[in-house]
């Protein structure tokens, strides 16, 4: 944790970075976060069960559905209609806005019911557009490590995109970065780790509002998508009547799981 306070020392003075080398080195701990979600079922399963909704699960940078299987798989025990993009591996290519409208209309239609999107890293980062671009078949947006705020090179693959994606963070209208930092016009969580060692946790952020809020997990970036306190808060946020959002509540044992959101 000195890592990741020093890395909000330099955010409280303007000079916000990528995560330190030590973070990075201990993103490994993805592999054990794995080992824990399954250790974790038995008590997963007092998790809230959901209503049959749609949900599409959009993976991170350079991730394909595989990398979301362990969340779905979750997600579809726990009574959801859970699904992947279906549009390979995320480089963040253009036309892939289009395409994922495409993929929440269809399954708005097939189930005749809003459809809830929850996305890892840059997954997060489209979804929230699409409900910006589809609100009325959006139910809920819920982002794993996405970092929407802040500086977009306060990360450690942003020349990877730019490379792979053909898009340039200068190339971006600062109008349209601006925007992205808005909370979409549905419900909207994001979750994110101080120890987050890929993105800077800062940039991961959600400008709470009336129907926006915050929830900080321990872990690694690239174990967000099968931490068993992600899956956990995931499934309490999905659960909540259409139409009645609540924030997520801190009572019980989850006290002591997750911290209060930041002031």
């Amino acid at each position: 944790m000195a890592a990741a306070e020093a890395i909000w020392t330099r955010s409280r003075a303007g000079r916000i970075g990528p995560p330190s080398r030590l973070l990075l080195m201990l993103e490994a701990r993805a592999l054990s976060e794995l080992g824990a979600c399954y250790l974790a079922r038995p008590l997963l399963r007092s998790a809230p069960r959901g209503d049959g909704h749609p949900v599409l699960v959009l993976p991170g940078f350079l991730a394909s559905d595989f990398s979301t299987t362990p969340l779905r798989s979750f997600l579809s025990g726990r009574g959801y209609a859970a699904e992947g993009w279906k549009l390979g591996r995320n480089l963040g290519a253009s036309g892939l806005e289009d395409r994922l409208l495409e993929r929440v209309s269809g399954l708005r239609r097939r189930h005749g019911r809003k459809v809830s999107l929850v996305g890892w890293s840059l997954g997060g980062i489209f979804a929230r557009e699409v409900a910006r671009l589809a609100g009325d078949d959006v139910r809920t947006v819920i982002t794993l490590g996405s970092p929407f705020n802040r500086d977009p090179r306060a990360n450690h693959s942003w020349r990877l995109f730019e490379y792979l994606s053909g898009r340039t963070i200068d190339g971006i209208d600062p109008r349209v970065m601006a925007g992205m930092r808005e909370p979409p016009p549905v419900p909207a969580t994001a979750i994110y780790s101080r120890s987050d060692g890929i993105v800077a946790w800062q940039c991961c952020v959600e400008q709470e509002g009336p129907r926006s809020e915050n929830i900080e997990v321990e872990g690694s970036h690239l174990g967000l998508g099968h931490n068993p306190l992600v899956l956990h808060a995931v499934a309490d946020r999905l659960a909540q009547p259409e139409g009645a959002w609540r924030p997520f509540e801190r009572t019980g044992f989850r006290r002591y799981l997750y911290r209060d959101p930041l002031r």
